[in-house]
Order: C-alpha cells, then structure tokens, then sequence
C-alpha cells in the first residue's frame, strides 16, 4: 500500500478553482498558458546590525521560525565609510521559498499574519513591477503566529516577493486575488455590498 502524498491546500485550490478562472478571464487556449506563482522571496535589513553582530543572528533565528526553512544573511558590496560598513559585513538576511514551502508560507500568511496586521485596510494593489511580481511590505515582524513576542529584542519589518510567471501586471493581480491575497478594493468592495 502506498502512502499518500502531502499536497497544500493553496496547491489544490490554485489547479481545480484559479487556472479554470484564469482560462475564462483571460481567454487561454491551454492550460499552460494560465500564469503561476513559481517563488516567493523574504528579504529583510537588519537596522544596526554593523555595530551589533547578534542582532543579524536574531534576524536568521526569526525568519527561519517564520518560513520554516533556513534563511541566509546577506552581505554588503561595498565599503561606505560614513556608515562604518566594510564589504561583507552581513546587514540583513533572506530567504526563497519554492514548491511546498511556498504555498504553506501563502496559506499562513493570508489566514493569519495579515489579519493580525493593526487597523489592516488590505494590502496595495499598486506594488506590481511590469513584469508579473508584486512586492510588499510588512512593517513588524511579530504579526507572524511563531514569533514569541516576548523574545522579540527589536521590531522589524520586511519585504515580500511574490514571483509569478504572468506576463502582465493585470495577470499578476488576478492570479493572486484568486489565490487569496486581500487587495484593497476587494476589502471596499466586499464592504459597500
């Protein structure tokens, strides 16, 4: 007897409810064509850190909790001598999530983070770049359920990548209204009815 296979719950929901709605919006003859979320990207700068080795440390610890998969600090590329920044002192960390790990950060961030998020409106509808990626900004990290706040030394936010393979921004924002992301107008929409 086999055991069954893991699938998130986004993962189904993106094949059996998006691509069909994707197909009849936009017309595809294929389901290939349908445009798809290939990575998501977590990139945060750690405020301080030249003078404070431990605070990068943290800034790993937490974001590998809030992903569930081992972030990477980034280093710097140049020396900046007012700032007392040498070429590869760490100053932040990262991570790029793929595949499971994907689609499970989405489901908890759209079912729990955000409305965690104080007097939470939606998030900007304006942050595509052209190409089929849309990037947010979250500002304190303690809206994510696995960060203890009472071990939290310092408040910090950071930047969310969502890398789609849409041609267009119009493509980009439907797949992700359709897979859930709270978008501005959908939030006064929903409250005008």
């Amino acid at each position: 007897m086999e055991a069954a296979v893991y699938t998130p719950r986004l993962r189904n929901e993106y094949r059996d409810k998006v691509v069909p709605a994707l197909m009849k919006k936009f017309g595809y003859s294929t389901v290939m064509q349908c445009p798809r979320l290939t990575k998501i990207c977590l990139n945060q700068g750690v405020k301080g850190s030249v003078a404070d080795k431990r605070m990068i440390d943290d800034a790993v610890n937490e974001m590998t909790i809030i992903t569930g998969q081992k972030a990477v600090p980034t280093l710097s590329k140049k020396d900046i001598s007012n700032f007392k920044l040498r070429k590869h002192m760490p100053i932040g960390c990262r991570v790029t999530l793929r595949g499971t790990n994907m689609y499970e950060f989405l489901d908890r961030l759209i079912a729990i983070s955000l409305p965690r998020v104080r007097d939470f409106k939606g998030i900007n509808d304006k942050s595509f770049d052209g190409r089929g990626n849309y990037t947010m900004g979250v500002t304190e990290q303690i809206i994510f359920p696995e960060i203890d706040i009472d071990k939290v030394n310092n408040i910090s936010g950071m930047d969310i990548t969502f890398v789609t393979t849409a041609k267009t921004n119009e493509e980009a924002y439907e797949l992700l209204k359709e897979l859930g992301l709270p978008f501005k107008n959908i939030i006064k929409q929903a409250e005008d009815n």
